[in-house]
């Protein structure tokens, strides 16, 4: 049904002005914006605060979840964690995925996020082999957006090797990784993963519904042979899909890169027609200056993780060069340690204080572009993310009342809520001119925590 909107305040443009009214048509978009309205006017839902387009948060690995607190207890890397992760992954199947990534994206919807980027590559059984349908899992994380009320772009990743090997042809997956890999067959008795296989599998993939469309992404260099590079990129390019991959995250995959292939990760990428306006590197961490000019002078966009990237003690990555060079920097939370686009953004900012010793490198529109129309624009969602007539009527409301957020004065309230807000002073989320999240409470999943809670109890019984 067609609703109108009254913003208290709005964000349009860049700028906050009070008292603007959205009109939102029977298909979900805006439809008309008028400002200077100082009521809400008859029949008008209120939204009390800061309005701003809904958050894309574009990195998620759904399962990641599971793992939040256990994987602080003690010390350790990367790699160390990584171990970790594979046994969650071990124990999911499509029926608990569903349940962990529903719950999941209620609480991503508390916490304003109207549209999400799966970054997915946990495809098959254990052992690899395929499920009846072989796009169980993919159609389970479609299902979870459905009904927790978020659009989503399933990044369909293909990971096919455990690492370089001899000459970059690729390392045979390790008995975790199997769950991830596609096979056209076997080698020497051993499975022998394929992005031949991959492409036909997810090309079978078509969404039900108009909340989900998907993508591909290239888990990795060190993931996806060089050989295998031009299969991924060529089956986006041919659908216009976006393009994902992990980038440059740990030192120690770029020395890999250097010793199979004489180059670093972005240099082999850019050689095989990975690299471009549809594509977006993620985490982007540790890369040469060569490496920022390839994928700004590409428009390669870079979806920062902040939360994540410290909480695994990755580093800090060069975001205002590749802001400079050409590259549109978008926001994740990845592992979720936490779910709270208000935290990566002001991270982003914080961080490179850190690293600088200097103040003042984005402005708080500038992060909330980041975390609103260019997160969806890297998603493939270009119709999201303005608060403008056209545009999908997804919209986050950020209260201005709150212990962090109380006395504002109202032409600052984009630096409160970037600065001092959080993901638990979100009010509302409208998705397609559809409360999601009325008052702080979830209008479809009826309480997020037990839902996380049971989905999360199912994994250890």
């Amino acid at each position: 049904m067609p609703m109108t909107y009254w913003c208290e305040h709005a964000w349009l443009n860049g700028t906050v002005e009070p008292g603007v009214v959205l009109e939102v048509g029977a298909d979900g978009t805006i439809t008309e914006v008028r400002r200077e309205v100082p009521a809400p006017p008859p029949g008008a839902e209120p939204l009390r605060g800061l309005t701003v387009p809904g958050f894309a948060n574009a990195h998620s690995h759904a399962f990641h979840r599971a793992l939040r607190s256990s994987t602080q207890v003690g010390s350790g890397t990367f790699w160390t964690w990584r171990e970790q992760m594979y046994q969650t992954a071990s124990r999911l199947t499509p029926d608990t995925y569903l349940a962990l990534a529903r719950a999941t994206y209620a609480e991503m919807a508390l916490a304003g996020i109207s549209c999400v980027g799966e970054f997915h590559y946990l495809h098959h059984d254990v052992g690899g082999a395929r499920y009846a349908d072989p796009n169980a899992m993919g159609r389970a994380l479609i299902e979870a957006a459905a009904e927790a009320g978020v659009r989503l772009t399933l990044l369909d990743a293909a990971y096919l090797a455990s690492g370089f090997g001899t000459g970059g042809q690729g390392e045979p997956p390790t008995t975790p990784q199997l769950r991830f890999c596609d096979t056209d067959g076997t080698r020497n008795g051993a499975p022998r993963p394929s992005a031949d296989a991959w492409a036909e599998r997810v090309s079978a993939l078509r969404p039900e519904g108009a909340h989900a469309r998907v993508g591909a992404a290239i888990h990795s260099v060190r993931a996806v042979p060089a050989r295998e590079l031009d299969t991924v990129a060529r089956w986006a390019a041919d659908r216009a899909a976006p393009l994902h991959f992990h980038l440059s995250e740990q030192r120690a995959e770029n020395d890999a890169c250097q010793r199979a292939h004489g180059r670093t990760p972005t240099a082999l990428l850019a050689e095989h027609g990975v690299l471009g306006a549809r594509a977006t590197a993620v985490h982007a961490t540790q890369l040469t200056d060569a490496d920022v000019a390839a994928l700004g002078r590409s428009h390669t966009a870079v979806c920062v993780c902040p939360t994540t990237e410290r909480d695994l003690g990755d580093g800090i990555g060069p975001a205002p060069e590749l802001q400079r060079a050409g590259s549109t920097l978008c926001l994740g939370s990845d592992s979720h340690a936490v779910i709270d686009m208000l935290e990566e953004a002001r991270a982003l900012e914080l961080d490179e204080r850190l690293r600088t010793r200097t103040r003042g490198h984005w402005t708080a529109a500038q992060l909330l572009r980041a975390a609103t129309e260019d997160g969806h624009a890297a998603l493939g969602w270009p119709e999201a993310g303005r608060l403008e007539v056209g545009a999908l009527a997804d919209l986050t409301t950020v209260a201005l009342d709150s212990v962090r957020t109380a006395g504002t004065e109202p032409r600052m309230a984009g630096e409160a809520a970037v600065f001092a807000g959080t993901a638990a002073d979100v009010r509302h989320t409208v998705v397609g001119g559809r409360h999601v999240v009325r008052d702080g409470a979830h209008t479809l999943v009826g309480d997020v925590p037990r839902a996380l809670a049971d989905a999360l109890a199912a994994l250890r019984a």
